[in-house]
């Protein structure tokens, strides 16, 4: 028996009208053949399919389907079957079911690629052959299941399992009910710790090396696979929540040995163009082997010297590269990725109208505040009456003019009495008082008055003031 074995079955319906169509089935199984070999031109024409007719011995319901033929018509094994009398996919499918369940029990080692013990009871792991590049799927449930939570991604280990067909969909896994430890990490994962390790050391992922993404970008530099989902969800899902934003596409591999060296020149020439905001890089879900081009040296290098902010995108929400950890953000999926670097055209909407209506809240209620305040004044009664403001101080002004009525004439009769007083005192010592009662005043010709009668000469010209008028006279003698 070969290393593997890969079958696949499929029907493929083909009308040229609505009351004819053929029916090919293709069954090929690696490491089996037919003794009737594949169905040649000669065989389909001498089964009636040549013409657009259905096999002899089909039951057509409608234009569209047949039903189904008893078992005891279908031939019993593979070299029986013919073009007219050919086994339903479910027929072959049970047969390999039957063969699978007669394969013994094995042992099998390799590297968990993938792991999924989330459901409680249930395993699900992707093993890796060390050598090859081949992989096969590993389920298991119970005390399988319990046992494998204790395991994770990049641990080498031994399972004991069974083959199992799931018949549903013709798929091959191996059920395990036993597995064991071989060591911690396989070369590949090893070496990639390894490099997280120095990468880290040297600063490369440190938290304050992160770049913050623009509030709103104008247009967003997208690396991707060529036609693939990752770049229609990042396009389909920016353009839903911000329709302004452009995008430039560099298309690159994003697995294989060409995907580095694509990825590291796709981020240079982004980053050197001016226009671009913000760099998303992304790639949908795969194995650990499938996005190890993203933990390349290079690539993680080339992230951190981007000057524009970027974005990493890469697989589900339990797969890692290093490009996540360099990166300025880490999107768990594409779709998370668009969601994360550009707003929501609806809530900024809602954010300006809510922001417009407090606006014309807080100008409506001081336009009603100043209304109030003017309306307030507007009814004072210093305005409506205005004389009633002017009333209190026009009595305090006729009150401070009568105090100043009062005190100026008493203060006038003060003056007044000492005045006459005065009046009084120089009367009584007033010289016309002396003359009044008799006497005179003699003074001499220059006007000096005249106390001693040794100050006159004879002859000498003297004046003699009386009570009434002057006397001018001439002495004729002077007795001392």
């Amino acid at each position: 028996m070969p290393r593997t074995m890969r079958h696949t079955s499929s029907v493929k319906f083909y009308r040229g009208s609505t009351d004819a169509f053929i029916v090919e089935c293709m069954t090929t199984a690696t490491g089996y053949s037919s003794a009737s070999g594949a169905p040649t031109a000669a065989s389909l024409a001498s089964a009636g399919l040549g013409n657009g007719q259905q096999p002899t011995g089909w039951e057509q319901v409608g234009a569209q389907s047949v039903s189904p033929r008893p078992a005891a018509q279908l031939p019993q094994r593979a070299a029986e079957t013919t073009a007219q009398n050919p086994w339903p996919v479910s027929v072959l499918s049970e047969k390999f079911y039957g063969a699978v369940e007669r394969w013994p029990a094995a042992w099998v080692t390799g590297q968990i690629t993938q792991i999924n013990t989330r459901r409680a009871g249930s395993a699900y792991i992707t093993l890796r052959d060390d050598f090859e590049d081949i992989a096969m799927e590993v389920n298991g449930f119970g005390r399988f299941a319990a046992a494998a939570s204790q395991f994770v991604q990049g641990d080498r280990v031994v399972i004991h399992g069974k083959a199992n067909l799931w018949m549903k969909r013709t798929s091959l896994s191996l059920r395990g009910d036993a597995i064991l430890k071989v060591g911690s990490g396989g070369s590949l994962k090893a070496m990639i710790d390894e490099l997280r390790k120095r990468l880290k050391g040297e600063g490369l992922f440190d938290q304050e090396h992160k770049l913050a993404l623009p509030e709103f970008p104008k247009t967003i530099g997208l690396i991707c696979a060529p036609q693939a989902r990752a770049e229609g969800d990042v396009i389909t899902n920016v353009n839903l929540r911000w329709p302004t934003v452009t995008f430039k596409v560099a298309h690159v591999h994003v697995q294989g040995e060409q995907c580095p060296g694509e990825v590291v020149q796709a981020i240079k020439q982004l980053d050197a163009d001016t226009d671009v905001d913000v760099i998303i890089v992304a790639r949908g879900g795969g194995s650990f082997e499938d996005l190890i081009g993203f933990s390349d040296e290079q690539v993680v290098r080339a992230a951190y010297a981007c000057t524009t902010p970027l974005v990493s995108a890469i697989g589900h929400e339990d797969d890692w590269t290093l490009l996540d950890l360099v990166a300025d953000l880490r999107a768990s999926t594409p779709t998370d990725a668009a969601k994360r670097v550009v707003p929501d055209v609806n809530e900024q909407s809602q954010l300006i109208e809510g922001a417009i209506d407090r606006m014309r809240l807080r100008v409506r209620s001081r336009v009603e505040n100043e209304i109030r305040l003017v309306e307030g004044y507007a009814n004072r009664p210093s305005l409506t009456q205005p004389h009633t403001m002017i009333e209190p101080h026009q009595r305090v002004i006729d009150d401070a003019l009568q105090r100043l009525d009062i005190g100026l004439r008493r203060i006038v009769d003060d003056a007044q009495l000492t005045i006459e007083k005065a009046h009084a005192s120089l009367t009584a010592l007033s010289p016309q008082s002396t003359l009044d009662r008799g006497y005179a005043v003699v003074q001499s010709a220059d006007g000096h008055v005249l106390d001693d009668a040794s100050q006159v000469n004879d002859g000498d010209d003297i004046t003699v003031t009386l009570k009434r008028g002057v006397i001018t006279a001439t002495t004729t003698s002077a007795t001392a």
